[in-house]
């Protein structure tokens, strides 16, 4: 497999426990959300600039890394995974909502990962479950991909 290059910009650094997204129309990043006491993102959380996932945004990516990050930051990846899953919303409607997971080609500490761990897949599948949960979604994941399918849907516009 060739081993892709992803820029991926953070938009909410691990340890947060405020949520921001990029406003394409302002260009800042934007606090949406304080989370409860106690919950913070594991990981960093970022997005693939370019592209757009069923969702219209663009594809979302955890990036495991030893790294102090911040909001803006951008960082060159390769994936080694992704969850599958399937968001409802709670109007009804059904999203398909995958979940990237990739490395930074800079990582000492994960620099030979090539696959995410089944017990951290259950880990994070457990968090984007309370995640969601808090914006009255329920996030159901259907499956895992490894990192060359994970790479096949990933197309820029």
């Amino acid at each position: 497999m060739i081993i892709k290059e992803l820029h991926v910009v953070i938009e909410t650094p691990k340890g947060s426990s405020e949520k921001y997204d990029f406003d394409p129309v302002s260009r800042f990043f934007v606090m949406s959300q304080s989370l409860p006491a106690g919950m913070m993102f594991p990981f960093d959380m970022g997005f693939i600039p370019g592209t757009r996932a069923e969702d219209g945004n663009p594809f979302d990516v955890m990036v495991l890394s030893e790294f102090k990050t911040f909001t803006g930051c951008m960082i060159k990846c390769r994936l080694i995974g992704a969850i599958k899953a399937i968001v409802h919303e709670p109007d009804g409607v059904q999203v398909r909502w995958d979940r990237y997971i990739a490395v930074p080609f800079l990582s000492r500490v994960y620099k030979e990962l090539d696959v995410v761990p089944d017990k951290l897949v259950r880990e994070l599948e457990g968090f984007f479950m309370a995640y969601h949960g808090l914006e009255g979604r329920s996030f159901k994941p259907v499956g895992y991909l490894d990192a060359a399918p994970a790479y096949e849907q990933i197309k820029f516009v």
